[in-house]
């Protein structure tokens, strides 16, 4: 391959890209997993990320993707048989939900369209039907990845309450943590699980899961037999801040970095940081002419904006010509929208500077793409940010 001048622009919604402060931290010789100075790390790091999930309760970090922390939630909860409520907002909502149907537990699965978020008006119903509470518990995506789509946590948190059943709520919040406001304790969720290679700004490898009383409760009658994924072995050596085996060491230094540099930050300001690029990014697709996959402008996503191209238009070929012309990545259409969208990560080490380079390399794109007349979408992310800031500075 022909040298290319120039950074990579690695624009898909995660891995995001990595802040030379996290490497720097990670570019350290590996110490002894079982010393005291390992033990200062593991509390700092189980301390701080509390703080991310806003949760005074349990969180644990597995070496795993976030399809690891879906098994355990799904493994130490519940039981071989279990009925669970799952709901098809994208290519994640259905991993989830595949993944559950391999460990034999009943999912009922109420369809989407892939365009909307959860309807909690569907989860009410389902649930004033089970009078018996078979359903043990609700497992829903905070920010579908596949598609830019956010659903409301607390509309799914009432719906449970409303009729006053036990089951319990389990979010997805891998492309929202650290990205969008996620509030663990004040919505009411029992397990949170998320990973290390989006919004915190890390490799892949590490996953995360916050756990309430509830679940933790039914963790002690779960009928499921595991090992690696057990939760109380890990919270045994977590509380003096080891783990029950090896852990990813040079990995829970970047994290410990990364959670340092959000707290410098303030999670307040990284949010409206992430909602500002999102909505200039959504301005640059509408002026485009393009359409946002995403139907409710109320779930839109602040940490991706998923395109869709009109019919006819391969949004894999394009991906590719930005790739070659122009050394970006974009996101790939995943599933049911395969082909059809391309996805603009804009989470994690991101600024104005490298929003418009983003964007800039889309409008090319297009416009060698076939898409000749497309014009201002550059203009329109310009001319919103530059007003939020002199809104700031006035």
């Amino acid at each position: 391959m022909p040298y290319k001048s120039g950074r990579h622009f690695l624009q898909i919604p995660g891995p995001t890209n990595v802040p030379d402060r996290i490497l720097r931290a990670m570019d350290r010789p590996v110490i002894d997993h079982r010393g005291p100075g390992f033990a200062e790390l593991g509390l700092e790091i189980l301390r701080g990320l509390k703080s991310v999930f806003k949760t005074d309760q349990t969180v644990v970090i597995y070496p795993a993707s976030g399809t690891g922390a879906w098994e355990a939630a799904l493994v130490n909860t519940l039981s071989p048989g279990d009925k669970v409520l799952m709901v098809e907002t994208g290519q994640f909502a259905t991993l989830w939900s595949n993944l559950a149907k391999r460990f034999g537990l009943s999912v009922e699965f109420i369809p989407g369209d892939w365009r909307s978020g959860v309807d909690a008006t569907q989860v009410k119903e389902v649930l004033g039907a089970d009078a018996k509470h078979d359903i043990k518990a609700v497992c829903v995506v905070h920010n579908e990845t596949s598609t830019g789509v956010t659903s409301n946590v607390t509309a799914v948190r009432q719906a449970i309450d409303s009729e006053a059943h036990p089951a319990l709520l389990m979010v997805d919040t891998i492309s929202s943590l650290a990205s969008m406001d996620y509030r663990h304790d004040e919505w009411g969720v029992d397990v949170s699980v998320s990973a290390s290679q989006k919004g915190l700004m890390l490799p892949p490898g590490l996953s995360f899961t916050a756990i309430s009383e509830k679940a933790l409760l039914a963790s002690h009658s779960s009928g499921f037999a595991k090992s690696y994924w057990r939760w109380d072995e890990m919270l045994r050596a977590n509380g003096k801040g080891f783990f029950p085996y090896t852990p990813a060491t040079n990995l829970l230094y970047g994290l410990r970095e990364a959670i340092v540099i959000l707290s410098e930050e303030g999670l307040d300001n990284v949010f409206a940081r992430h909602n500002r690029h999102a909505e200039a990014t959504r301005r640059a697709v509408k002026a485009w002419g393009l359409e946002i996959l995403c139907l409710n402008p109320e779930e839109y996503s602040s940490s991706l904006t998923a395109v869709l191209l009109p019919d006819g238009h391969d949004a894999d070929e394009f991906r590719q010509l930005v790739l070659d012309q122009f050394d970006m990545s974009l996101g790939s259409g995943l599933g049911k929208v395969a082909g059809r969208i391309f996805r603009i990560g804009h989470m994690g080490d991101f600024n104005d500077l490298t929003l418009m380079g983003t964007l800039s390399g889309v409008e090319m794109g297009l416009r060698l793409f076939g898409f000749s007349d497309v014009r201002g979408g550059v203009e329109a992310a310009i001319d919103y940010l530059t007003g939020i800031r002199a809104k700031q500075s006035g």
